[in-house]
């Protein structure tokens, strides 16, 4: 003889009511787009539009040991100066040569800049390494 095929009560976790599953189902669904959401909002904040920004336009190889680098500066407030790390290398990478540029305060939000830079070795390429609005105290002119 057999017995139904009921098992005995107490040894397997009864089935969750199919609304339980669903609420939990929704509740994380709306936590992970919301941590989504302000993900998204943290990194275009941080990453989307800089106040200021350099790009190197061209690079002139004036003789062994020196080289003058064209770049552009956009920022979004022109009346405030930036300082800007332009830097050349050397054919197998490493820097040769670093050198920090004022840009004054202008008019127009794009800037064009040459800056002369002197190197250890002979350049083979010259880059704006970035740009900043903090200003440090030895590039500015003095004020009486």
């Amino acid at each position: 003889m057999t017995t139904g095929l009921t098992p005995p009560p107490g040894r397997y976790p009864t089935e969750r009511p199919v609304s339980t599953r669903r609420r939990w189902l929704i509740i994380l669904s709306i936590v992970v787009v919301a941590a989504g959401l302000t993900v998204a909002f943290v990194g275009y904040k941080k990453f989307a539009d800089p106040p200021v920004s350099g790009e190197a336009t061209g690079y002139d190889i004036v003789d062994a040991t020196t080289i003058d680098v064209q770049f552009t500066v956009t920022r979004s407030n022109p009346r405030e100066p930036v300082a800007c790390v332009v830097r050349a290398r050397a054919r197998d990478g490493s820097e040769v040569g670093r050198r920090e540029v004022l840009v004054a305060p202008g008019d127009a939000q794009q800037t064009g800049v040459v800056s002369r830079v002197r190197t250890s070795a002979a350049p083979a390429i010259g880059e704006v390494f970035g740009c900043s609005q903090t200003v440090p105290a030895y590039l500015r002119p003095p004020t009486d």
